[in-house]
């Protein structure tokens, strides 16, 4: 029977290379290098479709006729070999591999040495004249298949085995006897009847219907599965495993034998240079199973030339012809080259953007294979520091991966801490909360790290650390912080102020001690690279960034402007915190402009710093955006310290401690503790004064509170109810971009209003600007260049973009609070709660907050687009939620006819390359 009549088995010679799906990644190339001419073990592949009838099948049996095709291949192979199949005068042994269209190294099953019986094993010993070959491949073949097919655990191998080393007094297996060995696959024969209740098969081809079956089997395998899911691998990328039967060449012949892997460049570096190892006299999975030690590919040219010399003849072939850095491996059997298998090179980042560029430059790919065969968020391996991978330390706790990057110091658990020991004592401090605020944002910039052990990846403490390009562990539920005694527990264990732990953004696990770092690696090729994607891309690469500090990095990560600045950023600085709560608090339109016009200086100067730094690229400054009840204290501390407060000004200690807390007291202790001389000492209404401030401030925060208050009073509602706040930061606006311009600096301010839903909103606030623009241009004696915007965060906003796009020049899609409103998803509850379940059941088959929604977000966005060109061709429009920095979303970002995506500075470069990824693939 023809293989052709069944479709599902095919001969290295006639199965198509191309066709990965199919014949899977490994029966494709086996087949592939077979038609190059390459020295390939004769033998066909059964297909990944006949893989998936036999699973589908309620008795799990293989297709009909696929075993009478079996037949006729295996009768092929025999010719081709001058050997037979289950011949005991002159044996033919084969390998049963797996091979899944994407690559899964050790996931699946393979079995070596098939064929083996107790008169092939002496065909082949006569065939060679070597006994102690013959018994080492007979134990191999019984555990393999033992292990595999009939599911024995290898502790019962390992068991004999090593008792029979022990008598021998061999410390390898390459130290046992012929007849150590003969013991050793008796052993196992006994071993599998005790297990399995029945005899070890000896009949090759029931052997090989088993082992098709193990290997089918191996699909669904544990460890597959975790694999394709840890991995994201489809059932549309990769659905099955083929399996390939390969005759045996062995490595294990002698010392003119030895088995290898290798990689046509180095998968670490990318230097152009063979890189692998080798073993003489060994069968392949020595190599990969560490039993010995494997020798450095160099040493092959001192031990066999002519074979190193063979070997660089394979590897210019397979680079050649596949364009690609292949990992291949390959045996040589009495001084004969075999290659048994190749495929696509796994590399880290920096080896594949070298050899991206070296080999366009070698001619062997274009610019646009060169940038198509890169992930774009493998670039995050170069852009973050990273734990040093010789250090071994087994993780405390598990959080979520909120930022990535690595960083050690001791556990600070608030903010002015982390302050004080970060900035003034320059120590490296890891801030632990349970949660942050942005009043934290001061403990921010002194850490290193920032753990949590509540919220999720948009949280934010992850926001704000991705934005500053700092490492941070979210959502670390199994630590239980207690910010009071300055502790943390895990488990049984716990650290407190002071201790060294180290935290990586990059995989969510904490440890305890100090785990050193490397450094990212940002190479010239790295800018080579980026350069194309940008010469490629139609989206431009604007950058989040809310200090001077954020914009240099992103101009160094290649940001063309800035997408989003996010102004209450700056109001959290320790110094002006005081002065926005006093605007807050401020009871009159007097008292709140007193206080905005001791702010207005500091915005402008904030404003003036990042034109300069991003100049002549344009600056998107959103306006105050959060709740103001968010630049409060909380309620329940107030509540404990006006408490405290009371209570001290009515006791005589509590007036002592009061008098010394107070500054009046020189040396409290050696006062005498009488109530008169306190009372001359702390002037009561001193302390009334300070207990009716605390009433105050209660009353305020009480007075703000909201029950939802991320869909309350805040963005554009601020500002129209709170109008001078708005109008100061737009004169700091245009003043800076004022000044800048006198100065001879090119500046391209951008005006961003948050949180609109109707088009009276823009309308209101673009009359401040109008009014006050006027007022700036008589000042300086000429006009300022701006654009004046709005961000799409509002369901609404979507729906009315025709006459919001009357008002505003440019949009800003905020995805965070658009997915948000869409689902009606609190980020932090959603992520923590039950959104895990949603991914897991397949509800939802990503995080909405990390990957857009193009199906429901996004159709939102391409109505408000079309929409609103539909009024102003012109509008220039944008993305510069946390989306704006992932690939998939760029991509929809293309599609939809965005002009620009924003994201945090670290994440440009990955945005860069997606942005050219999906310019590439739109194009095919």
């Amino acid at each position: 029977m023809s293989s052709q009549t069944t479709n599902h088995v095919f001969a290295f010679e006639e199965g198509d290379g191309k066709d990965k799906r199919l014949l899977g990644g490994k029966g494709a190339n086996l087949c592939e290098m077979t038609q190059m001419g390459l020295n390939v073990p004769p033998g066909f592949v059964i297909s990944t479709a006949a893989c998936l009838e036999y699973l589908d099948s309620p008795e799990r049996a293989l297709p009909a006729g696929l075993m009478d095709a079996v037949h006729a291949q295996m009768r092929a192979v025999e010719k081709k070999t001058g050997k037979g199949f289950g011949d005991p005068d002159n044996p033919l042994l084969v390998s049963v591999r797996s091979g899944s269209a994407m690559s899964m190294p050790g996931m699946m099953d393979t079995i070596l040495n098939l064929g083996l019986n107790e008169e092939t094993l002496q065909g082949e010993i006569r065939a060679t004249g070597d006994a102690r070959f013959g018994y080492d491949a007979y134990r191999r073949f019984i555990q393999l298949f033992g292990k595999v097919a009939l599911g024995v655990p290898d502790a019962a191998f390992d068991h004999e085995l090593d008792e029979v080393k022990e008598a021998a007094h061999a410390k390898q297996d390459v130290d046992l006897s012929a007849n150590d060995l003969k013991e050793v696959s008796e052993r196992f024969l006994r071993v599998v009847e005790a297990h399995t209740g029945h005899p070890f098969p000896t009949d090759p081809y029931r052997q090989l219907e088993i082992a098709i079956k193990a290997v089918f089997n191996s699909w669904g395998g544990k460890r597959a599965v975790d694999y394709r899911k840890q991995f994201h691998i489809t059932p549309e990328m990769a659905n099955g495993t083929a399996v390939n039967v390969v005759t045996m060449v062995f490595g294990n012949r002698g010392d003119d034998s030895a088995t290898g892997v290798a990689f046509t460049r180095n998968p670490g570096s990318g230097e152009n240079k063979l890189y692998g190892e080798y073993l003489v006299n060994a069968q392949g999975e020595d190599v990969v199973a560490g039993i010995r030690t494997p020798k450095p590919i160099s040493r092959l040219r001192a031990e066999m030339p002519e074979m190193a010399a063979q070997l660089d003849i394979l590897r210019e072939k397979l680079e050649t012809h596949y364009r690609e850095v292949q990992d291949f491996e390959f045996t040589i059997e009495r001084g004969q080259l075999f290659c048994l298998q190749t495929r696509n090179g796994k590399m880290n980042a920096v080896a594949m953007v070298r050899t991206s560029v070296e080999m366009e430059r070698e001619g062997l790919i274009s610019k646009e294979e060169a940038l198509l065969r890169i992930q774009p968020d493998l670039l995050e391996q170069m852009l973050f520091p990273r734990l040093d991978p010789t250090v071994k330390a087994e993780p405390v706790a598990q959080g979520l991966p909120a930022s990535p990057g690595a960083a050690f110091g001791i556990a600070v658990f608030d903010a002015d801490r982390a302050e004080q020991l970060g900035h003034e004592l320059s120590q490296k401090v890891i801030l632990v909360r349970e949660e942050t605020k942005p009043e934290d944002i001061h403990g921010f910039f002194a850490a290193e790290g920032i753990l949590t052990s509540r919220g999720g990846k948009t949280s934010h403490a992850a926001v704000v650390a991705r934005g500053m390009g700092k490492p941070c562990v979210a959502g670390a539920e199994g630590i239980s912080v207690d910010v009071n005694r300055r502790e943390a527990r895990v488990g049984l264990t716990s650290f407190k102020e002071g201790d060294v732990i180290t935290i990586d953004g990059t995989s969510g696990k904490v440890y305890l001690g100090a785990i050193p770092t490397v450094e990212p690696d940002f190479t010239p090729e790295l800018d080579v690279l980026l350069g194309w994607a940008d010469e490629m891309a139609r989206l431009k690469v604007m950058a989040n960034a809310d200090t001077p500090e954020d914009a240099r990095r992103a101009r160094k990560y290649g940001a063309v402007g800035i997408g989003l600045a996010r102004t209450e950023r700056m109001f959290n600085d320790v110094q002006r915190l005081p002065i926005v709560i006093e605007m807050i608090v401020a009871e009159t339109p007097e008292t709140r402009q007193a206080a905005l016009d001791k702010l207005l200086p500091l915005q402008r100067k904030d404003f003036r710093d990042l034109f300069e730094v991003m100049a002549p690229n344009p600056v998107t400054i959103r306006l105050l955006d959060p709740p103001i009840h968010e630049f409060l204290p909380d309620e329940h501390v107030l509540e404990r310290e006006l408490t405290d407060l009371r209570v001290l000004a009515r006791t005589t200690r509590g007036m002592t401690v009061l008098a010394g807390a107070m500054g009046l007291l020189h040396s409290p202790d050696n006062v005498r503790q009488d109530v008169e001389s306190l009372r001359r000492m702390v002037d009561p209404a001193i302390v009334e004064e300070a207990i009716a401030k605390k009433e105050a401030m209660l009353r305020k925060v009480r007075a703000l509170y909201e029950t939802n208050p991320m869909l309350g009073h805040r963005g554009v509602r601020l500002g129209i109810t709170f109008p001078e706040i708005y109008q100061m930061q737009i004169r700091a606006i245009l003043e800076a971009a004022a000044e800048c311009t006198k100065a001879g600096i090119e500046v391209h301010p951008q005006i961003k209003v948050p949180q609109v839903c109707t088009a009276q909103e823009l309308r209101l606030v673009k009359s401040f600007v109008d009014t006050i623009h006027d007022e700036v241009t008589e000042t300086y004696g000429q006009p300022v260049n701006f654009k004046f915007g709005t961000m799409i965060e509002v369901v609404r906003a979507c729906m009315r973009a025709e006459s919001l796009a009357e008002e505003a020049e440019f949009f800003s899609f905020g995805t965070n609070d658009l997915t948000q409103a869409t689902f009606s998803f609190s980020r932090e509850d959603a992520e923590n709660k039950f959104l895990p379940l949603y991914n897991q059941s397949g509800i939802l088959q990503d995080n909405p907050f990390e990957v857009l929604d193009v199906k429901g977000v996004g159709k939102l966005m391409q109505l408000a687009v079309d929409w609103g060109r539909s009024v102003k061709p012109n509008l220039h429009v944008g993305i510069c939620g946390e989306h704006g920095g992932h690939p998939a979303s760029i991509a929809f970002c293309h599609q939809a006819g965005l002009d620009y995506v924003s994201c945090s500075g670290p994440r440009v470069p990955v945005a860069r390359l997606a942005a050219a990824h999906a310019a590439l693939n739109a194009a095919r």
